[in-house]
């Protein structure tokens, strides 16, 4: 009776896990079901079709391009030897540490009419206007999307490169001897085996396209999530905006069905024992120095050169760094992060411990429906996590009034409980999908043995499973704790206070790019770690 009094407390407190998480997506759903102003057959005559509009073609040329540059940089690391390989192979994770909405601000500072580069344009060619010469226009769809791809590719990069390395040898020198060359082989071998690997990062490349807020906003391109914010916050519509991000979550799960259609009956796998990994090719002179500025080119575009602008902006100007309010706000920020991070796996732990210790199918179905956060934008689960925190900062305010006389205002609206819940939801997927993964290559009869010893759950999750996956648990809470630190949008909506992400963006928006660069910085700074883990974690 008390085994089962135990498992039964397990499992109600993984419903309970599972329920917070998916609250902010009902919310959502309710609110635009219900609206106190139905403004969307407005919305569906005038913006709605250019939002629509504007984030399909954003969604589909960053995917293609960063799947292009992702996929062939992969291959040529993995495949072939040229100079700087070993540099460039963990190199070509750059961009991931630096946000997308930090790079907008700064190419566009390089690059509009009063920056750097048209003022020498000007001074050299004696050019007076703009008129006396052409040059793209910066704050535009074309150059949003080149600049997206530069920040996103690593995360095709990444998981091409890990299928590239686990594949077969042989298949490749089959594929050689029977004649293909370079190209065949990457056509007929390399990208079929890949296939799956390609259409699921670039899924997720499509998804941060459509999560974007800063760098939209900044190139002047209105998407369905720079409409939420303008709904909302400008047109005080909360209805309208949550029919807004139920298309967004529209789109969200056709990227989902698309991904998992296009790998349906793609399915590979290895027979032999022993399998050889691909022994990379060494290049003639000119081919490796070829693949080396291949590789070298997003390097610069993604994170060389909008780190150089913001170094030059900062370095030098000690009274940027000497402003208070910057190491406030970044104090604040790894409070955030941290507490969001430590609060996410210790959830992650016990939802994943519950799954596998009820053994049934109600509870196995749980894990893939608390990931539903990740695939959500920050702007839809702001929308979510406020009005459930608002109604019960009401609820609350009004009966503390009824008690005691005493109007306390809203306590839970703007403060650190909400943001925090909205970055829990939004990287809970990081925490399930690697404990998951972690608690997979533990064999259940550990967990059996220490049952049949007399050890309660609680003792076989604290004293047997702990131990075994710490690595996993750090690793997961340091790459939660960076996101945190980078996530823009739902900061904006939920909390009062100013960290890194919100000083970048009220002061970049200002166009004080100068004021923007030191917390821009910082936040690289920090993304650096979980760069520098993973590449040492999956270096040759």
């Amino acid at each position: 009776m008390r085994r089962r009094l135990a498992i039964d407390g397990w499992g109600v407190l993984g419903l309970a896990i599972a329920a917070l998480v998916v609250l902010p997506i009902a919310t959502v759903f309710y609110l635009a079901l219900f609206p106190e102003e139905n403004i969307w057959p407005h919305m569906l005559s005038t913006t709605l079709p250019r939002y629509v509009r504007n984030s399909l073609m954003m969604m589909a040329g960053v995917g293609v391009l960063a799947g292009c540059v992702g996929t062939l940089t992969a291959w040529l690391v993995v495949m072939y030897r040229f100079p700087g390989r070993r540099v460039l192979q963990w190199a070509l994770l750059l961009p991931l540490s630096l946000p997308a909405y930090i790079a907008a601000f700064a190419i566009v500072d390089f690059l509009e009419y009063a920056g750097p580069v048209q003022t020498w344009m000007r001074e050299v060619f004696g050019w007076a206007t703009k008129r006396d010469y052409m040059f793209p226009e910066i704050r535009s769809r074309g150059i949003a999307i080149l600049v997206l791809a530069s920040a996103l590719y690593p995360y095709v990069y990444f998981l091409t490169r890990s299928v590239f390395r686990t594949q077969s040898g042989a298949a490749i020198e089959v594929a050689r001897a029977l004649g293909c060359g370079p190209i065949g082989s990457f056509w007929r071998v390399g990208l079929p085996l890949a296939r799956p690997a390609i259409a699921a990062s670039v899924a997720i490349v499509m998804m941060e396209t459509l999560n974007e807020f800063g760098a939209m906003e900044f190139f002047a391109v209105q998407t369905l999530t720079t409409g939420i914010f303008s709904v909302w916050l400008d047109g005080s519509n909360a209805g309208g905006a949550a029919q807004l991000a139920c298309v967004i979550l529209i789109f969200v799960f056709v990227l989902v069905v698309l991904e998992k259609f296009s790998r349906r009956r793609i399915k590979f796998h290895e027979t032999a024992r022993n399998m050889r990994p691909p022994k990379p090719l060494e290049l003639s002179k000119g081919a490796g120095w070829a693949a080396a500025a291949f590789c070298i080119i997003p390097i610069l575009s993604g994170f060389v050169l909008p780190m150089g602008i913001l170094l030059d902006h900062a370095l030098g100007r000690w009274e940027l760094w000497a402003d208070p309010d910057l190491w406030t706000a970044m104090l604040r920020t790894i409070a955030l992060s941290g507490i969001a991070a430590g609060v996410t796996v210790v959830a992650g732990v016990l939802l994943v411990f519950s799954v596998r210790l009820m053994r049934n199918g109600l509870m196995t179905r749980l894990l893939p429906v608390t990931t539903i956060g990740y695939a959500a934008p920050g702007a839809v689960l702001g929308l979510g996590i406020l009005f459930p925190f608002a109604a019960l900062d009401h609820s609350f305010a009004d009966a503390i009034l009824w008690i005691t006389g005493f109007d306390p205002g809203l306590l839970l609206v703007g403060s650190m409980g909400a943001v925090i819940l909205a970055y829990c939801v939004r990287f809970f997927a990081i925490s399930v999908g690697t404990i998951d993964a972690a608690f997979t290559k533990i064999s259940p009869n550990l967990g059996m043995a220490s049952r049949s010893l007399g050890k309660t759950p609680r003792q076989t999750l604290t004293q047997l499973y702990a131990p075994l996956i710490k690595g996993a648990v750090a690793t997961a809470g340091l790459l939660i704790f960076v996101d945190a630190a980078k996530e823009l949008p739902a900061t904006l909506l939920l909390y009062s206070e100013r960290t890194l992400a919100t000083a970048v963006y009220s002061k970049a928006s200002l166009e004080d790019i100068e004021g923007a660069a030191p917390a821009a910085l910082v936040i690289v700074l920090i993304s650096l770690i979980a760069v520098a883990i993973v590449s040492l974690t999956n270096r040759d």
